[in-house]
């Protein structure tokens, strides 16, 4: 159980160093930034696959995963071991530091500002796919006006309407 409880630690800690680098990404020059959050996503990574397939020595003696994926019942029996929770535990860590690089770098791409993405940011650390929401919604009303304010009225330029289908190209 040592083992399992450091292994927390670690995972929790370096994802949190991890979730700074995004809150703070424009004030990290480009090369640190893309280090931290690339070595943080692999270790976690690689410390889920080998929680889940290889690191079977850990559970006690006797004991084994039952349950399944076919029932709400049987996925609770698959999270009765140490082992397993904290590789779910890791997984949720991992994929959900990956939505919010996606959220920071879609909204870079997009021309959001970074400080728009905060509170999005926070809700995907906390709550995964409710922060995840809370951007796709900002971004589709970002978006809509950003469409409105180029004009899309009948009296639109021929430019406007290049900018618009620009913006909506954008947002695919």
């Amino acid at each position: 159980m040592k083992i399992l409880s450091a292994a927390f630690k670690f995972a929790t800690t370096i994802a949190f160093i991890a979730w700074f680098a995004l809150f703070a990404y424009p004030l990290w020059p480009t090369a640190a930034r893309a280090v931290v959050l690339t070595t943080v996503v692999v270790l976690l990574s690689a410390m889920y696959a080998y929680f889940l397939f290889f690191a079977k020595h850990l559970d006690a003696l006797g004991t084994k995963v039952k349950g399944n994926f076919t029932s709400l019942t049987g996925v609770m029996r698959l999270f009765t071991l140490p082992r397993v929770v904290l590789a779910g535990w890791i997984h949720y860590l991992a994929f959900d530091l990956v939505v919010g690089l996606y959220i920071v770098m879609d909204a870079q791409r997009v021309g959001i500002t970074h400080w728009w993405l905060l509170p999005a940011l926070f809700l995907t650390l906390m709550f995964g796919p409710v922060g995840l929401l809370v951007y796709f919604v900002m971004r589709f009303f970002m978006v809509c006006v950003l469409v409105f304010s180029l004009g899309t009225c009948a009296g639109a330029s021929a430019i406007d309407a290049a900018k618009i289908v620009l913006v909506y190209k954008l947002w695919l």
